[in-house]
């Protein structure tokens, strides 16, 4: 596509090709193992219909939020919402191509904001939250037959008024499998493995799910 022209139906295709639940899915429990070194905790989880988690059987403070934090983090970005409601008021212009894909400006409310898309998933996220500025790129998707879902990616804050960054890289591997041969897609594990930056250590946590059930 030649840039500067409207890319509007390309981007909602990718947008429409995300996996998302249906919205009478009434959330899933199971297991949960959090290993960080040598240590292991575990406990048992279960995510409501509302998309908030509960964590039992783990003590540690830290770590009980973290892992509600992993399963929260996941299932926002399963809820289904129209392109209309999330996108509406955007406008959506054709950059540059490169090998991540094609650049897509937006304007209108979220201006600043851009995307890069390429076989129909959004290989490139960089958006204004909470003050900062998140880019995210998907280096490898699944496919789950009804959409796709992020495998591998990273993630990197900056400023938005300097564009210097503010975090190390975090690298995130994501499994995912069905409950049921039919049933909804779910996180099985997480990886995070996260860069050193200034007086931060590098750090590495897995986030296991097991004996995944439908509430």
């Amino acid at each position: 596509m030649t840039p500067g022209c409207d890319c509007r139906e390309l981007f909602q295709a990718a947008y429409e090709n995300r996996y998302t639940w249906d919205p009478s899915f009434s959330g899933y429990r199971g297991r949960c193992l959090w290993l960080h070194n040598d240590r292991v905790e575990e406990g048992h989880f279960q995510l409501g219909a509302d998309l908030k988690a509960s964590v039992d059987g783990i003590d540690d403070e830290l770590i009980h939020k973290s892992i509600s934090s992993q399963l929260w983090e996941v299932a926002i970005h399963r809820v289904r919402r129209s392109f209309e409601q999330t996108h509406g008021e955007n406008t959506f212009t054709a950059g540059d191509n490169n090998e991540v894909g094609m650049e897509v400006i937006v304007g209108g409310k979220n201006s600043g904001d851009r995307y890069r898309i390429k076989n129909n998933v959004v290989t490139m996220v960089h958006r204004h939250i909470h003050g900062k500025v998140i880019t995210i790129f998907t280096k490898s998707t699944t496919n789950t037959g009804h959409g796709y879902l992020s495998h591998t990616y990273n993630s990197q804050y900056s400023d938005p008024s300097t564009g210097n960054y503010c975090s190390g890289i975090t690298l995130f591997t994501d499994t995912f499998v069905p409950l049921t041969d039919n049933g909804y897609w779910v996180l099985s594990e997480r990886v995070v493995e996260k860069d050193a930056y200034e007086q931060s250590p590098a750090d590495h946590q897995l986030f296991r799910f097991i004996d995944l059930a439908e509430n």
